[in-house]
This record gives structure tokens, sequence and C-alpha cells, in this order.
């Protein structure tokens, strides 16, 4: 264990608040409120521009701000001893910083895929754009994992190699819990509508590797045995494909797109749901996993290494892309729920102790570490 008796100065740098990833915006929160802990006291400070509004086209006037005005900001800042970029997507401003000093946690890589696998494209940005960020993760003096399935597609792929990865989970917000929230769950059940429905709960954004079509499908076969199925999705509405195919499989009184909703509201939600499916054909982490467990309810997932990485014995997990497999087993579980109360209660508990491993207090005092070997080695430490 790495000790110094130095407060090491570390610079958070976040996403502009303008891009809406709330996974991101947690993880710099959590950053802030748990830096320091294994005998590495930390300083952390928030780094996250503001920017005048732009008379641009919205993607364009994000391009420019994250490629162009936010590192050069960056220049204008006080040095750190160390410099933690919390998303990866972010990495190209490591050019302005002193690599030997520069943290970067990737989750997954996918905004790499333009270059790895062009056929697989998922990323709006120009491959030069792709490549400016490839090449400031490539600067980074250590580059931290959500997880080990993470950490074997960077080395697999020949991008980072495996000295320079640590693997440092990430955990729920502090909301998500059993506990009643009043306030909260008053907000949620106003947005799922009177009680007496079964909710089936996704949240994440509408990307096509969430598989969202699945989700639907299943949706669909699920409430011709249970009517009083409804989906709630959290996390951006749905695009116009999607859309389509709500109308065209008759589900449109069993969906309900949620506003943005505060991270208390979404943990009462997500306490007030019957289960939480996550169909996602790739993961970095799979945060709804722990969150869900978290808060008490069961989750269906993908069986992707990953989850199982965070779900462990937990969850239950459904082959990518059956419709069926996934339906038969959610109903299963709705049966368990009704008719086996001691079974379903044994479920929810093995959620909440499996939910209880990944906390952001582990997680500050891993990165407390992460942070004193890089000042260590940039020469930051006496």
């Amino acid at each position: 264990m790495l000790k110094t008796t130095k407060t090491l100065r570390v610079a958070v740098i976040a996403d502009l608040l303008e891009e809406r990833w709330p996974s991101m915006d947690l993880i710099a929160e959590m950053v802030m409120a748990h830096a320091g802990g294994n005998g590495t006291p930390v300083d952390p400070v928030l780094l996250r521009p503001e920017f005048r509004a732009m008379r641009l086209p919205r993607n364009l006037q994000r391009y420019v701000r994250r490629f162009w005005s936010y590192p050069r900001w960056l220049r204008s800042q006080p040095a750190a001893d160390v410099y933690h970029i919390v998303d990866h997507s972010y990495a190209h401003v490591a050019a302005e910083l002193p690599a030997e000093r520069v943290v970067v946690t990737c989750h997954d890589t996918d905004a790499f895929r333009t270059i790895l696998s062009p056929g697989l494209r998922e990323s709006h940005l120009p491959r030069p754009l792709v490549q400016r960020v490839l090449d400031g993760l490539g600067r980074a003096a250590l580059v931290v994992c959500d997880s080990e399935a993470v950490r074997t597609e960077l080395v697999q792929q020949s991008l980072i190699p495996d000295s320079r990865i640590a693997v440092v989970p990430i955990g729920a917000h502090p909301s998500c819990r059993v506990t009643p929230e009043p306030d909260a769950d008053r907000a949620a059940a106003a947005l799922t509508g009177p009680a007496g429905c079964i909710g089936l709960l996704h949240v994440g954004s509408t990307i096509p590797r969430k598989r969202i079509d699945l989700l639907l499908e299943c949706l669909r076969r699920v409430s011709a045995r249970r009517p009083e199925a409804v989906l709630w999705r959290v996390g951006g509405p749905f695009t116009p494909a999607q859309l389509r195919q709500v109308s065209e499989l008759g589900l449109q009184d069993r969906v309900r797109v949620m506003p943005f909703v505060s991270r208390p509201v979404l943990a009462a939600l997500y306490r007030r749901a019957a289960l939480v499916l996550l169909p996602s054909e790739r993961e970095g982490f799979g945060l709804p996993v722990v969150e869900g467990l978290a808060c008490g309810t069961p989750v269906v997932c993908s069986d992707l290494a990953v989850l199982r990485e965070v779900g462990g014995e937990a969850a239950e997990y459904c082959p990518v892309g059956l419709p069926d497999a996934w339906a038969d087993r959610v109903l299963a579980l709705l049966d368990e729920r009704e008719h086996d109360a001691q079974g379903w209660t044994a479920r929810c508990d093995a959620g909440l102790q499996r939910a209880a491993a990944f906390s952001w207090e582990r997680y500050g005092a891993a990165m407390s570490q992460v942070y004193a070997r890089v000042a260590a080695a940039g020469g930051r430490q006496p």
C-alpha cells in the first residue's frame, strides 16, 4: 500500500453538464465526495467549465466545446499533482496535461469502434476526433476500468498494456436503498400511475447496443399473459424506429417513458418496480444491475461476462436477442413474486448482499491508491 503524508491535489476533470450523461456526472460527484483514505490524503478539485451559448447546431456546438474550448480552458487552470479524467470520451484533453500524472477512467470501448470495428460503429464522432480521443487515452499514465471485462478488451485490442491498467468497480448512488423516501416515493408514484400494474423498469439510453427492440418484444410476450405488465423507461425518449415498433406491437398503453428524474426519484422507481430489465448486447459495467439490487429489486440481464461479473449469482441471465427466453424468465419471476414469498424475499436479500460489495467508499479508497501511485511515478511525491 502506497502512503504519503502530503495531501495530493487531484484535478477531477468532468463531462460538460450539457452532455447530460448521468452516469458520468455520478462518478465525478462520487470522486469528489469519497476521494481519500488508505493513508493517502486527497484534496479533489472539480474542473468543469461553463461556456456561453453558440449560434451553432447542437452537435457542432458539442464538438467545438469538447474538442477546442475545453482543452483551451484547461491550459489556464492551476497545476495539480494528479489529473483524473472521469470519462474516457474526454481523454483527448490529456494532450494539454502532463501525461505522467494523468489517470483516465475507461468505461467501455464503444467510443473507439469507429476505428476498431468500422462496420459496428456506434459513436457519431468523425474518425479524426475518435483518433484524438484514443491518442489521449494512450498518453495516460494509468487507465482505470470499472470491470475486468473492459480491461480484457483494452489488452486484447492492444490499446493499453496490462501494466498500465487498474480495475476499480463503481457503485450505486447512495439514494439506492430499500429504505422508503416519502417525497421521492410520491413523485415516483405520480409518474408510474395507479397501483395495480406490474412495473418492468429499464434504465439507460436508447442507443442500438441497449437492444430496446428486444425489450419491446419481451414486453409484448409478457403482456399477452400478464395484461397488467407495463414498461417504465428512464433515460431519454425512444428513437423514431423504436416508436414505430411500439405502435406495430400495439404497446402504446403499456409503455411509459419517464422525464428526466432526480437520483432519489430514480431510486424510488427501482423500489416500485417488480423487476429491472437490462437486455443490452454490450456493457462496460451495467450500473442498473447494482442500482436495482441495492434497491431490493431483482434484475434480469443479458448473459454477458461483464454483467455476470457485476451481478454474480444474485441476478438472472438470459441469452442476448432471444425474446422468448426473456419472456419466459420474466413470467417465471413474476409467478415467484406472487406465489413464493419466501423465495422472493431470499432473492431480494441476495441482491442486497451483492450490491453491498460495490460501494463508493471502497471506490474512493482504491482511487486514492491509484492517485498515490501515479503521483509517485510522476515525481509529485516528496
